[in-house]
């Protein structure tokens, strides 16, 4: 993952989290347990459309239960990392929506 862009992602809690950036279509493996963001660029800025967490294989392909938000919101790329502790996955994931609140609709695809 070396060659890939890292970008950070702050939590509410100001955690940063790393992310690796890759470009919309793109596929994992399954089996591969992490956190993701579907986003798009806004401003020069990444803007989250979708906050995720769960096995990026299949969260991250058109089977995914929002893809057509996610589509419609104008996704261009996925940001994700590995993380195995489902636990840790799901902190991770409140923590963003809680600094990213336009990733709910209307603005982006997650629902409150």
């Amino acid at each position: 993952m070396a060659d890939l862009q890292e970008v950070k992602w702050p939590g509410s809690s100001g955690t940063p989290y790393i992310y690796y950036v890759y470009r919309l279509p793109h596929s994992f493996p399954e089996g591969q347990e992490g956190n993701y963001i579907f986003t798009k660029v806004v401003n020069n800025a990444w803007r989250p459309i979708y906050i995720g967490q769960g096995d990026l294989g299949d969260r991250i392909s058109t089977n995914h239960h929002k893809w057509e938000c996610i589509e419609e919101k104008g996704a261009t790329h996925v940001h994700a990392h590995l993380n195995e502790n489902e636990s840790n996955r799901e902190a991770e994931e409140d923590d963003l929506l809680n600094n990213f609140a336009h990733a709910y609709q209307p603005d982006g695809c997650n629902e409150k």
